[in-house]
């Protein structure tokens, strides 16, 4: 990844950029470097892009789950002294945005969701644990994407270092576990933020079907579907995906 990396306190995250903070939020198996057409577009467009990056495997196993990443992250808001951010989740990390958003309201001036879980129960994806097995490991990796070229080898290198290293592994089950647990279909009616879904039409890990649920329990929110395109939309498709958000973030004017 070619953006600096800050180390300050006991965040480390990209900043790009001045104006309104965007703040995103990756996945279980996902990089800072997965937002890379994001970060590079938003900060041109008067948004202050941050990537922090989530304790997913410096937390202790106990406190390994949904609702301590949302208050990590809230403590980092405060921590940057922002008000009314936009927060843009993938994955776990749309799960991650929506419960602080339920957590914290006024913090949040919009969310942005896109192959999110909290409702789906396979949303973390399944059969992990065949450790040694590249091909298998690989396999999994290329199914997140409507085309396997973009699971690059260093893509499937880290995934595969990740199942390969026991803790990192048990605690990937302990976030799938918690993801579950965590089912958001009772809190999503209450929460009137404005909410952009921006989904793939082939996404195979969360299928359309379950943006179309976010989008009918979520008071106030917008569906867009991308087409040839599977779990990763902004790293698939990210001028498609920049157009759409931008064009949403304009008509809302955020």
């Amino acid at each position: 990844m070619e953006e600096h990396i800050v180390t300050d306190g006991k965040y480390r995250y990209i900043e790009k950029g001045e104006g309104t903070p965007m703040i995103i939020l990756h996945g279980l198996m996902g990089g800072l470097s997965n937002f890379q057409g994001v970060t590079n577009y938003f900060p041109e467009k008067g948004y202050k892009v941050l990537v922090p990056e989530l304790p997913i495997y410096d937390m202790p196993l106990i406190k390994t789950n949904v609702k301590n990443f949302a208050k990590y992250l809230e403590g980092f808001i405060e921590y940057k002294g922002f008000k009314d951010v936009i927060l843009l989740g993938n994955s776990l990390g749309g799960h991650i945005g929506l419960l602080h958003t339920k957590l914290y309201p006024k913090m949040v001036r919009a969310l942005v969701i896109t192959g999110s879980s909290g409702l789906y129960e396979s949303a973390m994806g399944d059969g992990y644990p065949k450790r040694g097995d590249y091909d298998f490991i690989k396999k999994k990796a290329q199914d997140v994407f409507y085309d396997p070229e973009v699971a690059t080898k260093e893509i499937v290198d880290e995934v595969f270092a990740t199942v390969n290293d026991r803790m990192k592994l048990v605690k990937t089950l302990a976030i799938a576990k918690s993801a579950i647990r965590h089912n958001m279909s009772k809190d999503l009616p209450k929460m009137k933020t404005p909410t952009c879904i921006i989904w793939g039409e082939n996404d195979s890990v969360t299928p359309p079907k379950v943006a179309k649920e976010f989008h009918e329990l979520l008071p106030d929110s917008d569906l867009f579907w991308i087409p040839k395109c599977g779990h990763a939309p902004m790293m698939e498709h990210p001028n498609d995906f920049n157009s759409i958000l931008a064009a949403w973030l304009e008509k809302r004017k955020f």
